[in-house]
């Protein structure tokens, strides 16, 4: 239920007419962690995103579950350990673009410069990516450090060569225009 909570909050937060408006087709998600033992990655595609052109403004939810990993026992201490999904089952960020004209088949470089909520923990960030818009459809790519301690994520001493203390998050995701 609180997913879709956030998704009509989302909705309501970027309001303006609908010609400018975009919203995720198809969104992923990815994060790599690179440690002295073990190299994790996972990747989500249940991502809802809305791109607001008129006034630049974009917002994400991430179902934090979505994530699939390759060990289905990493998967499970992401989840019950480490972001604990039962208490807080979404990651959210809203913000606004910076550094983009009228989006092209030519890539320009942006900058997304707003408030993500990660663990129950909201911190402002900028991120950087491009932007490329051919036959009405918009793709947006951005890489990004998350640094666990600053979403106060915990690393058990027993596991700390296993996950990276910065892990790289991977976004690639197209928008369609909201009929």
């Amino acid at each position: 239920m609180k997913p879709l909570l956030y998704i009509f909050l989302l909705l309501i937060c970027i309001s303006t007419s609908q010609a400018q408006r975009y919203k995720s087709e198809s969104a992923t998600v990815s994060f790599y962690s690179e440690a002295p033992v073990e190299n994790i990655s996972a990747e989500n595609q249940q991502v809802i995103s809305i791109l607001d052109l008129s006034n630049n403004e974009i917002a994400f939810v991430v179902p934090i579950t979505g994530f699939e990993f390759e060990k289905s026992l990493m998967q499970e201490h992401f989840n019950e350990k480490y972001l604990e999904s039962e208490k807080y089952p979404t990651s959210t960020f809203k913000g606004k673009i910076t550094g983009l004209s009228t989006p092209s088949p030519s890539p320009q470089e942006v900058q997304a410069i707003g408030k993500i909520n990660i663990h129950g923990v909201e911190q402002e960030i900028t991120a950087t990516g491009t932007i490329v818009k051919e036959d009405g459809i918009i793709l947006l790519k951005s890489s990004f450090p998350i640094r666990l301690a600053d979403f106060d994520i915990k690393i058990p001493k027993v596991v700390f060569y296993n996950i990276a203390e910065v892990v790289e998050v991977t976004m690639e995701i197209k928008y369609a225009p909201i009929p």
